[in-house]
């Protein structure tokens, strides 16, 4: 594993267009607080950064240094389970955003610092995974029972289910340390009233937004890393499918209805990854059935990546189909 092949300036320039396109979107589509981001504008939007995000998963294909064709299909089964999984998340910012009354024109500078810090803990979390797995591979096991306990999950969730913001922990240790404002000030994260320095309701929405993100990382990277190793891969795919989560968010509107299945669909897709991580985890299920005095014989069985990628795709697929079908009738 390690950063084979990959030169720290590969790293670097990375960084620096992922920067450079975020602020050009910023600029180019939500001028501040002068316009609302309309549906037409952000499906445009969305097809965009699909486009940008197949051309590097192109130039991956073309000038890789280590197994390109097989690193550019890792790259894009990653990329499309992020963005599913993504997009089940956008549902939790539209109840986020209702909550705390944010109008559509500011969401947009709330979601762009929000997948800006979002990209930060993201780096952190797949760089320390990766020196995890590394050095003790049988944390991946873990991360495949997880997933299947995460994918069972979304058979028996409530989408009714109301989300209380006021008691995420982040917030309520925020509001003892700091003095927040009863009322909206358009899209200033921070007032000074009576000469006391504030926090608005628009920061404490873009502080859930950031520790939501947390928990989301927590399902999707373990992911990821059933579909590659490689933490160039995982770190690209993973921030390529998060870059174009605002845009998403406001075609939400208009394609809603067509999500009405994409929770099992989702449940289905990890279930799978998780079973894939498991497969060629033999060796030590193999170890700990003795260890319980079970000879448990399992073979390594590896699945390769133009299956999962073609299994994660049909589900999407037929998940949304469904959900048009339902939609329809």
């Amino acid at each position: 594993m390690g950063m084979i092949g990959i030169p720290l300036w590969a790293w670097i320039l990375f960084y620096v267009l992922v920067i450079v396109m975020l602020v050009a979107d910023l600029k180019m589509f939500a001028r501040k607080g002068e316009h609302e981001v309309n549906v037409k504008e952000a499906l445009k939007m969305t097809a965009v950064w699909i486009g940008v995000s197949l051309v590097f998963c192109a130039g991956i294909w073309l000038f890789y240094p280590v197994e390109p064709h097989e690193k550019a299909m890792e790259f894009l089964a990653g990329y499309l389970i992020e963005k599913s999984l993504s997009m089940d998340n956008l549902f939790v910012f539209l109840m986020l955003f209702g909550y705390f009354g944010v109008e559509r024109k500011y969401q947009h500078e709330v979601l762009f610092w929000g997948i800006f810090g979002a990209l930060i803990l993201r780096s952190i979390f797949i760089f320390a995974g990766a020196a995890v797995v590394e050095r003790f591979e049988w944390v991946l096991g873990l991360f495949g029972l997880f997933l299947l306990y995460t994918g069972g999950k979304m058979f028996t969730h409530d989408d009714n289910a109301q989300i209380d913001p006021s008691q995420n922990l982040i917030v309520r240790w925020f509001r003892r340390v700091f003095p927040v404002s009863d009322r909206m000030h358009g899209d200033r994260f921070f007032i000074t009233e009576q000469g006391r320095r504030m926090a608005t309701p628009l920061f404490v929405a873009l502080l859930v937004i950031e520790t939501s993100d947390v928990a989301f990382a927590v399902d999707s990277i373990p992911a990821v890393f059933s579909v590659s190793r490689d933490p160039f891969i995982v770190l690209t795919s993973n921030i390529f499918a998060i870059l174009g989560l605002r845009a998403l968010y406001f075609a939400l509107a208009a394609i809603a209805q067509y999500f009405g299945y994409l929770k099992y669909g989702l449940g289905i897709i990890l279930i799978f990854v998780g079973l894939k991580m498991l497969l060629a985890m033999n060796e030590y299920v193999n170890a700990l059935g003795e260890m319980v005095g079970l000879q448990l014989n399992m073979p390594h069985i590896e699945v390769p990546t133009p299956v999962s990628l073609a299994f994660i795709f049909g589900v999407l697929t037929i998940s949304i189909l469904a959900s048009m079908l339902k939609a329809k009738k």
